[in-house]
């Protein structure tokens, strides 16, 4: 989700809720703690230098427990932090403690805001050597041959 889409959706909003992708909720009384732009500057394994940008939301748990952000809270410090950050429309990455520090896409399920898992991946499979998946193929008249070659039956 880009910064765009949570500022369109936020004023439509009663309550601002997040929920992790097992269905855990974030507690609500969790702060905002930090909204910022968070880039990100690497050389992958196949030597190709890159530059990533996102928006970053950190999400936090304090023993405050009648606190609660509402939609125009959020609205304003987004606001705040692309006038005094000079932040741009990027993908929003959310940081939230768990067991520890996740990172985490943010979507939008017509209800509450979604922190979906992200997965790491090779971004240079084609120059490290990362042999790619082969198509398995089925050949014609194996199916009458599959139980004469099974392990111990002598066909080989």
């Amino acid at each position: 989700m880009k910064l765009s889409e949570i500022k369109e959706i936020l004023p439509t909003l009663e309550n601002v809720e997040f929920q992790l992708e097992n269905g855990t909720f974030v507690p609500e009384h969790f702060h905002v703690t930090e909204v910022g732009m968070i880039t990100k500057n690497f050389i992958d394994c196949g030597g190709v230098i890159r530059n990533e940008e996102v928006v970053n939301f950190q999400l936090w748990n304090a023993d405050d427990y009648e606190h609660r952000l509402k939609p125009n809270k959020l609205l304003h410090i987004i606001q705040l932090s692309e006038e005094k950050l000079n932040i741009k429309d990027f993908e929003i990455e959310v940081e939230y403690q768990n067991e520890t520090i996740g990172k985490y896409d943010l979507e939008f399920n017509g209800k509450t805001f979604v922190l979906k898992n992200k997965t790491t991946a090779c971004l240079a499979q084609d120059s490290c050597g990362i042999p790619t998946e082969k198509q398995k193929l089925i050949l014609r008249g194996s199916e009458d041959n599959a139980s004469c070659c099974t392990p111990n039956s002598g066909c080989c």
